[in-house]
């Protein structure tokens, strides 16, 4: 039996600065199973109950302003783990008084728990983003952003322009070169 999901992408205003004219938005990740009839049902949502994959936005205390900021986007769909089989990826970035950290998490369905549930989950200080690459063994993401080393300060990545490949390879995950902090069944840090 072929089911039908649907991944949406959405964003609230949930305050203004107007003495900079800038608008704060709570970004959110739903996802919906389709069923044959067409009738969509809410599988999850984030922020919301055990989805950290986005923070609560909250007013700062004192001013007009929100945090974190954040964005969110959905980089699209792959076969990493099985052919014919697709998860979801998504790309979000959370920023206080920094740089902030961005993550990608991609999304599979737990049959057993009936409850969608992230794969593998990568962090990164500042910046990451990442390509779907179609290969003969499966899916993969190509990664890029800057990379930290062990004691390099935000400021300044050891490399500004790192690359990195993803891939679900004997049904384990592999990040090679190992630049960006990686969460096998659990979401990254921040989230």
């Amino acid at each position: 039996m072929q089911s039908q999901w649907r991944g949406v992408v959405s964003r609230k205003a949930v305050g203004k600065d107007v003495d900079v004219n800038e608008t704060f938005y709570q970004w959110y990740l739903t996802i919906y199973a389709i069923d044959a009839t067409g009738n969509y049902e809410r599988k999850y949502q984030a922020p919301g109950k055990g989805a950290a994959l986005l923070d609560v936005v909250e007013k700062a205390n004192g001013a007009t302003m929100w945090f974190p900021r954040q964005t969110a986007r959905i980089v699209g769909v792959g076969a990493f783990m099985q052919p014919d089989v697709q998860q979801l990826v998504v790309a979000v970035h959370q920023t206080g008084a920094d740089c902030g950290s961005a993550t990608l998490t991609v999304f599979r369905y737990d049959s057993a728990a009936a409850k969608i549930v992230p794969a593998v989950s990568l962090a990164n200080g500042c910046a990451l983003d990442a390509k779907i690459v179609h290969e003969s063994a499966g899916d993969a993401l190509q990664l890029k952003g800057p990379y930290y080393g062990p004691k390099a300060a935000m400021c300044c990545p050891t490399k500004e322009n790192a690359s990195a490949m993803l891939r679900y390879r004997n049904g384990k995950w592999r990040l090679t070169p190992a630049y960006y902090e990686m969460s096998v069944g659990k979401y990254a840090f921040g989230q």
